[in-house]
């Protein structure tokens, strides 16, 4: 089916027609993963989980960026918003989520500076208004945000503003796939890759992936019809015992990606080993801030304690971000972790799925 026109995507016609053709297809039994928080939303909001065949089965994978931040690292930013003449900026998320022993709304409650942006410019313009304070912005994200910061950086520099620092706790995603599959317990049958990670990386930086493991992989957009249309490509491989790696998202993801936004990134950071929560560390899958642009990490700035911390006690979260449970299957979930008093950052943010399960799986 080719969809040509941009409300077609949201078509219902289409989309029954797509159902139907899963349907008729679909005689194996799959488990599908998404690996994107953003299409884990647009799963459950469009009702996708329940318009396929009970031979399909959808996990949501680690695609939300602040739900697999590390515990010691929530503990760092916490840390590091408590230092003196310091403003803390981040993204909304973040603010939330829950660290060992506070978060970072709480220690604004206390009087702590710490702000919400919606992008590292605000940040860099509280730093330009702010000379007399260290301002530094709390990078968590995959590929899609890390060029921006690492663009933020390279303005900071250009504008010789030197009271701006970034915390990077960047991660990559192709890495996360390999790591997936070694992990003990995990069935995956086929991916839903990322949709605006993809936009950046490009299709191609899956190619060592799929030439490894031969798993069907299809990047997949966000609407109703792309995701629908994504799940069939995944089926029509299967049936057909034709593994490849395709694209659904062609009118935003190519090949190459976004070869200046990789580059400015590659410019700034490099591959770090990283711990990923619910999977542990994955060498070489997180971006921190080269050597030549030291002057604005913050890791290297402030003294941070070393931590050994733990995720909070009975949360799932590392296991539900690996598809080996379902936020029900958590015994905090709806009982002692809701979105009004969350324990883990899968409750915590927009596209967090145990957030996800709470405002639209309604059956539990």
């Amino acid at each position: 089916m080719t969809i040509k026109h941009a409300d077609e995507y949201r078509d219902p016609d289409i989309s029954r027609k797509l159902v139907e053709q899963i349907t008729n297809l679909s005689k194996t039994k799959i488990r599908l993963m998404e690996v994107c928080g953003t299409h884990t939303m647009s799963i459950f909001r469009n009702g996708i989980r329940n318009l396929i065949p009970e031979t399909i089965s959808l996990l949501s994978g680690p695609g939300c960026p602040v739900c697999v931040t590390a515990q010691n690292e929530i503990d760092a930013f916490i840390e590091i918003s408590q230092k003196p003449d310091t403003i803390i900026t981040t993204f909304g998320d973040l603010m939330r989520v829950p660290g060992t022993g506070s978060s970072l709304q709480k220690e604004r409650a206390g009087g702590k500076d710490i702000r919400m942006v919606y992008s590292t410019f605000d940040a860099i313009e509280i730093a330009r208004k702010n000379p007399d304070k260290k301002v530094i912005f709390l990078g968590v994200g995959f590929e899609t945000t890390a060029p921006t910061v690492a663009a933020s950086i390279l303005s900071a520099r250009d504008m010789k503003i030197d009271n701006y620092f970034v915390y990077s706790a960047h991660k990559t995603v192709p890495l996360a796939l390999f790591a997936l599959m070694k992990t003990e317990g995990i069935k995956i049958d086929g991916f839903l890759l990322p949709g605006h990670v993809s936009v950046i990386i490009g299709t191609g930086a899956y190619l060592p992936f799929f030439n490894q493991f031969q798993m069907p992989c299809v990047v997949a957009g966000f609407e109703p019809s792309d995701i629908l249309q994504a799940i069939l490509m995944l089926v029509e491989q299967t049936e057909n015992k034709t593994p490849g790696l395709e694209n659904a998202y062609t009118r935003a993801v190519s090949f190459e990606g976004n070869e200046k936004a990789v580059r400015i990134m590659n410019d700034v950071f490099e591959p770090a080993d990283v711990a990923w929560r619910g999977i542990g560390i994955i060498p070489g899958s997180g971006l921190k801030i080269r050597d030549e642009f030291s002057d604005y990490d913050a890791m290297k700035k402030f003294e941070i304690t070393e931590k050994d911390s733990k995720e909070p006690n009975g949360c799932a979260c590392g296991e539900i971000l690996t598809g080996l449970k379902t936020p029900v299957e958590c015994p905090l979930y709806k009982k002692i972790c809701t979105p009004v008093d969350p324990v883990g950052p899968c409750m915590v943010s927009s596209e967090g799925t145990c957030a996800a399960y709470y405002k639209y799986h309604s059956s539990d």
